[in-house]
């Protein structure tokens, strides 16, 4: 019989969950052609490292380097060291850099492979006293060695940048001035506020429209030396409209954990591939949904993709900004990881309330690898919280 627990909910009660007893899904094997589909993957922390934990980063490095092997099985690739590690919420630029330099070095024993890592400017922290010239000194100085150590960039986003640019022009210049010197295309990350707070009025203004135009501007002048932009703002009909006015060559990486299956389906003229933290969570049932777009199984890829949607909404629910939180959860329940600790503590960003409902939302959307073992780790995460 499937097991049976006493959640948490909202009202403040205990109700009786008994887990669906779904088979878990199993993707095909072999790589996805018809997408790109890129998880932006989680770090696991060392949780018995002598270290305080809410100032200082220790990982637990096999079992960080094994995730990734899992993601690449299924066909996926894997976007390192971005906002869904914890860059700027407690994962520093020195560990994001070890990080990156075991990830390459892990990716060359595996057959196609796909990695690229995130080159931000987090070394720099956002003062009165940072110029331009420090914000590039500071991208210049990731991206020299993330391709130093033969990797691919993704330009993430600057609360630097944003904190002492003065306008629009300000951002031409910081990324013209990157983008002339990468070896190699590189995907732009725009990450909104809805993320990271310190983001807000990025490409020089608050207005969307003001600010898709600037960023349009940079997309067109350095289309050669751009691989995609990856767009985060959960705003689907600005994505479809911006991937409608990109140079050709030149890849929309949807980063919308709300809704994806409509940008990554496409409308028949244009599609989006996916840089996504939720394909961290839902890593077979998007290897699964893209495998049966490639077979043109549009159907099969809509109803796989639909259940893992409602949970997508719950985990990346605001405060957005805490979904990494979900993520490790996810990790944890199906035995990627033996605890459930963060960097800096950020588990208890988290109800217990709220990863209850996310168990539920796995256990109906086929994502629990082992009900057993999920039930009897859930009964420890509630146990902490007192519940019996």
């Amino acid at each position: 019989m499937p097991p049976t627990l006493r959640l948490p909910r909202a009202d403040g009660t205990l109700a009786s969950y008994t887990l669906s007893g779904r088979a878990a899904i199993t993707p095909p094997t072999g790589p996805i052609t018809s997408r790109i589909g890129m998880a932006a993957v989680h770090v696991v922390a060392d949780s018995v490292a002598a270290i305080n934990p809410t100032l200082d980063v220790a990982l637990d490095w096999d079992a960080t380097l094994r995730y990734r092997h899992y993601v690449w099985s299924l066909g996926l690739a894997v976007a390192e060291a971005m906002d869904t590690s914890q860059r700027g919420m407690g994962f520093d630029w020195p560990t994001a850099r070890e990080l990156i330099r075991r990830s390459v070095a892990e990716a060359r024993t595996v057959r196609g492979a796909v990695l690229a890592s995130g080159a931000g400017t987090d070394q720099r922290a956002p003062g009165a006293s940072v110029t331009l010239a420090d914000v590039e000194a500071a991208y210049e100085e990731q991206c020299s060695f993330i391709e130093g150590v033969g990797g691919r960039i993704i330009l993430m986003a600057s609360r630097a940048l944003a904190a002492c640019a003065r306008g629009p022009e300000d951002y031409e210049k910081v990324y013209a001035r990157i983008l002339a010197q990468v070896s190699e295309p590189v995907i732009i990350h725009w990450l909104g506020d809805m993320f990271d707070p310190a983001l807000a009025g990025y490409w020089g203004s608050l207005d969307l429209d003001r600010a898709t135009e600037t960023l349009l501007g940079i997309v067109h002048e350095y289309a050669a030396r751009i691989d995609g932009v990856k767009i985060s703002l959960l705003d689907q009909r600005r994505e479809i409209a911006m991937r409608a006015r990109f140079p050709k060559g030149v890849r929309m990486y949807t980063g919308d954990d709300f809704d994806y299956p409509t940008t990554i389906r496409g409308d028949g003229q244009r599609a989006s591939d996916a840089l996504l933290g939720i394909f961290d969570v839902i890593a077979p049932a998007a290897s699964a949904a893209l495998h049966a777009l490639d077979a043109g199984d549009v159907a099969r890829f809509e109803a796989i993709l639909a259940p893992t949607l409602t949970l997508s909404r719950h985990v990346f629910g605001a405060p957005t900004r805490f979904y990494k939180t979900g993520v490790v959860f996810a990790a944890y329940l199906n035995g990627h990881q033996a605890h459930f600790r963060m960097v800096g503590g950020l588990e208890s960003a988290r109800s217990v309330v709220h990863v209850s409902e996310q168990l539920v939302l796995m256990d109906r959307a086929g994502l629990l690898r082992d009900p057993d073992l999920a039930a009897e780790r859930m009964r420890r995460v509630l146990a902490l919280a007192g519940v019996d």
